[in-house]
């Protein structure tokens, strides 16, 4: 294999079960057919891309769950390392909650595939450098500065593990003036524009509906670890990875970035308009809303023939894409008129095989009562420890040769701490006692 262990003491080499430690039972749920009807029991194996790979996860909230669910969904063994009796903080964000368990559903969304171990950083040290020894990559998302207090910073632990990949996820990075202060998605989207550019042209700034910087930064954070464990194979050498909230914003930017840098444009907001296409954006319909994309001419020209208003497309004002959106609010206001005659579903219909782009503003019940996602069997049923069974949105990306798979229920606070500590570790049942009298385990 490409990945290789850094390490192996003879304690960790004898329990490499626990890196198979994924496992589900059959959806037995008739009723629930927006969830994949045949789940097996999965484990991890040599098709996963990840197998043998060992993620030290010190994250909370979203952007580095997020991050460290993707490789674990990979095949990587994540080991979730939360606070004692408080754990992340993830876990109390709701309502709604499980029934049993008192998880909230948020948390269910970014920790998967994981086992989690309750440690005290700040008094079990030894315990987390042990960890860190067995480790390939650790990610974290602390305020820059806070795991140097205890003895965790890269510049430690590269040297109890110099083969560590040490994935940083913050606010604003390690340097600058705002490097010091704490980051969250609001905060790093308003101020890296995005609020700036969402919602209506005479409303106010609005958030995404999802905390997209945050999935975003957790995205770019896999993809350099993936990155860094590929040249680790060649150098032999771990190193630092620093990814940022507000960073991640501004490249989120894109276009309206492009624009501003190099024609002083500056961007506002559009809807759900789209400020350089015409027409690209939803329109009431009868029952709801349709989003309809032309974005050639020739689409433009399928659409008004499809809608019965052949000549638009030859009139002077609409020919080009740059005549509509030059006239705008016109075309617009001629569209509207029309689509709000009738229903999503019948203009569907009617849009069935068309060469533009046009799909209805689904509800969250509509979205996974869809036929197409039911076929695909994107939503997965998982065995929970408390709450019988747990549903999640499984992997997005499918390969021909690998796996990437949804395999275990996040996990319950502390749920592996002693699994962990005796057949990674190797610590008997009188030491882990002893800790968890102490407070610095749970």
């Amino acid at each position: 294999m490409w990945l290789q262990r850094f390490r192996f003491t003879p304690v960790a080499a004898a329990r490499q079960s626990l890196r198979s430690f994924a496992s589900a039972s059959d959806n037995n749920d008739s009723n629930n057919n927006n969830v994949s009807d045949n789940f097996e029991t999965v484990s991890v194996d040599d098709r996963h891309p990840l197998k043998g790979i060992r993620i030290l996860d010190l994250t909370r909230i979203v952007a580095g769950p997020y991050c460290t669910m993707v490789l674990a969904d990979l095949g990587a063994e994540v080991i979730k390392v939360e606070r004692p009796h408080f754990g992340d903080e993830a876990r109390k964000w709701g309502p709604p909650f499980l029934e049993h368990s008192g998880d909230a559903t948020y948390f269910l969304s970014s920790n998967r595939n994981k086992q989690s171990v309750c440690i005290d950083i700040k008094r079990g040290r030894k315990i987390m450098h042990e960890l860190i020894e067995q480790s390939d990559v650790l990610v974290e998302n602390y305020v820059p500065g806070t795991l140097d207090r205890y003895d965790l910073g890269y510049e430690q632990v590269r040297h109890v593990n110099p083969k560590l990949i040490y994935c940083t996820i913050s606010g604003y990075g390690a340097v600058g003036p705002y490097a010091k202060r704490p980051g969250y998605d609001v905060i790093a989207s308003s101020m890296g524009g995005l609020l700036h550019i969402t919602g209506e042209q005479e409303g106010p700034p609005s958030k995404v509906g999802v905390a997209v910087t945050d999935i975003a930064t957790g995205l770019y954070a896999h993809g350099a670890i993936l990155a860094a464990l590929l040249q680790r194979q060649r150098t032999q050498r771990g190193q630092k990875i620093d990814v940022n909230l507000l960073s991640t914003c501004c490249s989120l930017l894109i276009n309206v970035a492009s624009n501003y840098l190099n024609a002083g444009t500056e961007a506002k907001r559009w809807g759900t308009a789209h400020s350089s296409i015409v027409p690209y954006q939803s329109f009431k319909t009868v029952d709801g809303y349709l989003t309809v994309g032309a974005g050639s001419d020739a689409q433009f020209v399928e659409l008004c023939q499809r809608l019965k208003i052949e000549e638009v497309p030859q009139n002077d004002k609409f020919k080009t894409n740059r005549d509509r959106v030059k006239n705008r609010d016109e075309l617009v206001n001629l569209l509207a008129k029309i689509l709000a005659q009738n229903t999503s579903k019948n203009w569907m219909n009617l849009f069935e095989g068309a060469s533009f782009v046009v799909g209805p503003v689904n509800s969250i019940r509509e979205v996974f009562e869809d036929e197409h996602i039911q076929a695909i069997g994107l939503v997965k049923k998982l065995p929970h420890s408390r709450d019988q069974s747990v549903k999640v949105v499984g992997p997005p990306v499918v390969y021909s040769e690998a796996r990437n798979d949804a395999r275990t229920a996040p996990p319950m606070l502390g749920e592996h701490t002693d699994e962990m500590l005796n057949k990674l570790l190797g610590y008997e049942a009188d030491k882990i006692a002893e800790l968890r009298e102490q407070g610095i385990i749970q």
